[in-house]
This record gives structure tokens, sequence and C-alpha cells, in this order.
């Protein structure tokens, strides 16, 4: 699975741990894994002219997500295809403030934003009360589930010695 960051901002960002929670989100819905996604990390200028040309909505936004081959999550009866799942567009100046207003960290939100935007891309949406629900209990479902990885492979990491953590 080839996924490709790029942060264009001021902003430090954990890398590795982005691509480390892609890979586990695609893992877990069944995407091919030769599939191919693009995160960028972007300010408030760049996104609020993407969400102007592509949403035609004034002012910057959290998440924009543009897919490319229209690839699903596997696990039904046809086996998930390769391809270019497509770009997912962060702002971490609206990904700060929107985590002050819920009251955890920055990188917490873009985690939370990444995988938002990962479920856009394929095919996951919140344009009605049904959708809208069926994403977001995917979402947490998923966030939760990767940060259990991480502390499970963190305390196999101490009780082994070897020290070495996220």
């Amino acid at each position: 699975m080839s996924i490709e960051i790029g942060n264009e901002t001021d902003v430090r960002v954990a890398e590795h741990t982005l691509v480390h929670l892609a890979r586990f989100v695609l893992d877990r819905l069944g995407v091919h894994p030769l599939a191919e996604l693009s995160i960028q990390l972007v300010d408030a200028a760049a996104i609020e002219q993407l969400h102007l040309r592509y949403l035609d909505e004034p002012g910057p936004t959290d998440v924009l997500s543009f897919p490319m081959d229209e690839l699903r999550p596997g696990g039904g009866e046809e086996d998930p295809e390769p391809g270019l799942l497509g770009d997912v567009v962060i702002c971490p100046q609206v990904a700060a403030e929107q985590a002050r207003r819920a009251g955890h960290s920055t990188a917490e939100e873009i985690h939370l934003l990444t995988t938002h935007g990962i479920l856009h891309l394929l095919g996951y949406d919140h344009a009605d009360p049904a959708a809208e629900q069926e994403m977001f209990d995917l979402q947490q479902r998923l966030l939760v589930d990767w940060r259990h990885s991480l502390d499970s492979a963190e305390e196999s990491a101490e009780s082994t010695g070897s020290g070495e953590t996220r």
C-alpha cells in the first residue's frame, strides 16, 4: 500500500503516525494492498481555495477528499481492486481550532480528519441522518480500534524490553 504524506504547512505533524493510521483504516476496510493514497496538509488559504473551487463554498474547511478510481471497501463478494484511492487534504490550522473547541489535541483532530477523509474516498457520506450515523459510528470504531492497537503494541514492546514505542 502506497501512502504519501505532503506537509505544505509550518505545522509539525507526526507523518509516520498518519501513515500508520491510514494503513490501519484501509486494512480494516479491506482495501486492496496495492491501493494508493495521498494525504496533503495545507494552510487555511490553500484549503479555502479548494473549498470554493470544488464545493462552491467560501471559507476554509477542515478536510476535503478527492476520490480517483472510486474504490470501495472490500469484504463483499468481489475482491477489492488495486488503484488510486485519491487525495485527502487537511488543514491543521482549522483542525487546531476544532480540537480546542472539542477539548482534545490537534493530533487527535488530525487523526479524526484523516479517518473521515479516507471514509469519504471510499464512498461514505453524511448527506442524510442515516448515512451520517453510519459514517460517524464507523469513524469512531476505527479510531478506538487503532488507538487500542497502539496501546497493545506499546505494552508488547515494554514487556519484551525493546523500549520502542510509537
